[in-house]
């Protein structure tokens, strides 16, 4: 394994792609990643210092915890501010701030909110816990969506009636769409996720060719995989071509997995979606279905949050949008850190803003 490893980062390797992306390189171009695990592989090994000067590297929204809405993340709090209401997440939401306030804030105030390593922990503390309404917030793009479809259909075997799901999910292709028809992106080329690719293939995303003249490649995680892309792209954009390219052949079938997305599709109905700095975006968000619906906690609970409102001075919607890169955010490094954050860009591991802070220069300054 550790050859194998080693294979994806020589830098022999890496220079020579260096050096095949400066060839084909033969104009400006902006590319952007969307995947928050690129934005981190790309942070950490350095590999937007090592572009050509045509070459400009762009971060979107590629952290489902980044583009969730302060509307779903004040709904999920007034959710947990009910009697008997558990409200069950994955630790990287608890500090993510809505609108008044965030889930670690309403812990520390005496609320119920727990962090749980898989869904099926939160069906278990029903199970224990036939008291206590258990609300598990779901949170994620392609990747994660099939486990919780899993969790729904176990909670319903077990007919277990103080379970629910708040579903904030959303799903990548689509949104692509919003970002190539934003003028003040520009966008040339897509680094397309390799983990949401594993799921769906490479087939959503060639509209993007097809109907906008934007090329995509589907990459892997490695320094090796994410420099292969772009030179893929590079050339496609010097050859005056836009195809859908998969370099992450190791991981991507043509066909993504289709048992996944019958999960998925079992479970779940497209709806509209509000993302963090884009707004919202039509078919872009999972609801549950009706004969699921026992499990929807927007429909087991009555609930009205209050009217959402923007953190002041917060740029994180036009990071996500690739309209800015993150130190350039008016708050990025003074009051905002990974250790006080303020925007969720900067609360996520994968937040395009944590890791400009944790892997360059810009945070040290």
């Amino acid at each position: 394994m550790a050859d194998l490893l080693s294979a994806w980062r020589d830098p022999e390797l890496a220079k020579h792609l260096v050096e095949l992306i400066d060839q084909a390189a033969d104009r400006p171009m902006k590319l952007m990643e969307v995947c928050g695990t690129h934005t981190v592989a790309i942070a950490r090994f350095g590999l937007r210092g090592l572009m050509p000067d045509n070459v400009t590297l762009l971060s979107g929204p590629g952290c489902p915890v980044c583009v969730t809405a302060n509307r779903d993340i004040d709904y999920a709090i007034e959710l947990g501010r009910l009697p008997n209401v558990a409200i069950t997440t994955f630790g990287d939401m608890m500090k993510v701030p809505g609108s008044y306030s965030s889930l670690s804030r309403e812990k520390a105030d005496g609320r119920d909110i727990r962090i749980v390593y898989s869904p099926l922990d939160a069906v278990k503390m029903a199970a224990a816990e036939p008291d206590k309404q258990v609300v598990f917030l779901g949170v994620g793009f392609e990747t994660t969506i099939p486990t919780i479809a899993v969790t729904i259909k176990e909670a319903k075997k077990q007919g277990l009636t103080n379970f629910s799901v708040l579903s904030v999910h959303k799903t990548v292709p689509k949104a692509l769409e919003a970002l190539v028809n934003d003028p003040e992106v520009q966008i040339d080329g897509f680094i397309l996720p390799g983990h949401v690719s594993t799921i769906i293939g490479p087939e959503p995303y060639r509209f993007l060719a097809s109907q906008y003249h934007v090329p995509g490649v589907v990459t892997g995680f490695e320094p090796i995989d994410v420099l292969q892309g772009v030179w893929m792209l590079a050339r496609q954009i010097k050859e005056g071509r836009a195809e859908v390219e998969v370099a992450y052949k190791r991981g991507v079938n043509s066909d993504g997995n289709p048992t996944a997305r019958a999960l998925i599709e079992e479970v779940f109905e497209p709806c509209d979606s509000d993302w963090r700095g884009i707004g919202i975006i039509p078919g872009t968000g999972l609801a549950i279905r009706e004969a699921f619906s026992d499990f929807d906690a927007a429909k087991r609970f009555d609930v009205t949050p209050p009217e959402p409102k923007e953190i002041p001075g917060c740029q994180c919607g036009d990071v996500l949008r690739g309209v800015l890169l993150p130190f350039q955010c008016r708050l990025f490094g003074k009051g905002c850190t990974p250790e006080h954050p303020i925007g969720p860009c900067m609360v996520s591991s994968e937040g395009s803003c944590a890791a400009y802070y944790r892997y360059t220069d810009y945070g040290r300054s």
